[in-house]
């Protein structure tokens, strides 16, 4: 009687020990990291692209996404490593749905926005992930090394993202678009309104920024290229850092 109530008490005792593994130890592990990415492709007009997620390497993703739906292969433009893919999935997604209405189809991953505004909206989101790496690619394959970038990253991240409150600016007061000279309304701490559309800084930037003003990666840090009362807002910020 006493084996039978010793292998008993083992035996729960083992079952406990199990859950606390399976439930307890298990969800603290980390995740492995996937991708989110912006594919382009020569079939498409220059101003779509696919953004999409994926647990493995994109070059694998992509060649499972050459079938008969589209008369040319994807082209992989840019992507971003992270722990995070899933969540930084949507969140791409829904600051490019409320930028305006790009999406192609709502439930499609298809966006009708230039792919360098898109790698815009992924630099800016990487700044605030710790693990977060963006790559930049031609003809398939990374054209900076992966390292250099997420030494630039991390740097990146030690500076907050741009709110007006770092400039004292309230919500409701104008500023201008120094290239263009276009004045908008601040809407919210780190959004601006523009013909009853809202837009954050830099993605602003890329859209209105005239072609011979352009540069080359069409990257652009949005508080540079605005000014409140004839001062730069970038130049505002350091300022009050600095005090």
């Amino acid at each position: 009687m006493c084996n039978v109530y010793f292998v008993l008490v083992a035996s729960s005792l083992f079952y406990f020990y199990l859950c606390a593994y399976t439930y307890t130890i298990r969800p603290m592990q980390h995740k492995e990291p996937g991708y989110v990415y912006i594919l382009t492709n020569p079939s498409f007009r220059e101003d779509w692209v696919k953004i999409g997620k994926s647990s493995r390497p994109v070059d694998v993703r992509s060649k499972e996404l050459d079938n008969t739906a589209v008369p040319l292969p994807f082209e992989i433009f840019a992507t971003m490593k992270t722990e995070k893919y899933n969540e930084v999935e949507k969140l791409v997604h829904k600051t490019i749905d409320r930028l305006t209405d790009l999406r192609i189809r709502q439930n499609r991953e298809f966006f009708n926005v230039a792919p360098q505004i898109a790698l815009d909206i992924f630099r800016d989101i990487a700044t605030t992930i710790d693990d977060a790496v963006v790559t930049l690619y031609e003809d398939n394959k990374p054209i900076i090394d992966e390292s250099d970038i997420q030494d630039k990253t991390k740097r990146e991240v030690k500076r907050a993202r741009f709110k007006f409150s770092m400039c004292g600016i309230k919500i409701g007061e104008q500023v201008t678009f120094v290239p263009t000279g276009i004045t908008v309304k601040v809407a919210s701490d780190d959004s601006i309104e523009y013909e009853g559309r809202i837009y954050k800084l830099s993605p602003f930037v890329g859209t209105f920024m005239p072609e011979e003003q352009r540069n080359t990666s069409g990257a652009y840090q949005g508080a540079k290229y605005f000014a409140y009362q004839g001062k730069i807002l970038d130049n505002i910020r350091k300022e009050r850092e600095e005090v």
